[in-house]
């Protein structure tokens, strides 16, 4: 099993984070990706949060991912299946950081899965970790711009 964590501090207050990891159509932005939402959170959660499910197109793979679970701290994420990786979650945490002139917001980016046999470890997740590195540099770059 592979597990990562990134950090990052954004210019930006959670609801605003979330709402824009929320808004999976536009994840292109961020991620080396293509997103399309297939079905819409459940009843009475966040838009794109719990029960929404959203197709990824990347490189040569195609798959499903659903929210778990959603909230303006919080938004967990799994792929559904095995493939392009088994047991995959992804978990976004977000804390306000309190005393700071400007909103900003500590995020922390948690995945954990299991690599294909044929895939070794340790290329698996410095892949993942580039990817989400890269993703979140994007991220910042958008709230520092006030794309908000």
């Amino acid at each position: 099993m592979i597990f990562i964590s990134i950090k990052q501090t954004l210019n930006a207050e959670p609801l605003q984070i979330i709402t824009t990891l929320l808004d999976h159509q536009q994840l292109d932005r961020f991620f080396n990706a293509k997103f399309e939402l297939i079905q819409t959170q459940n009843s009475g959660e966040l838009k794109g949060g719990k029960g929404a499910i959203r197709q990824v197109k990347m490189a040569n793979a195609t798959f499903n991912e659903r929210i778990i679970m959603a909230n303006p701290s919080h938004i967990c994420y799994q792929i559904i299946g095995d493939k392009p990786v088994a047991h995959h979650q992804g978990d976004i945490y977000l804390v306000a950081n309190a005393g700071a002139k400007s909103s900003t917001t500590e995020l922390t980016y948690c995945i954990r899965c299991k690599a294909p046999w044929w895939l070794p470890n340790a290329l698996l997740k410095h892949l993942i970790s580039k990817d989400i590195t890269q993703a979140l540099n994007k991220l910042q770059h958008y709230f520092m711009a006030g794309k908000v």
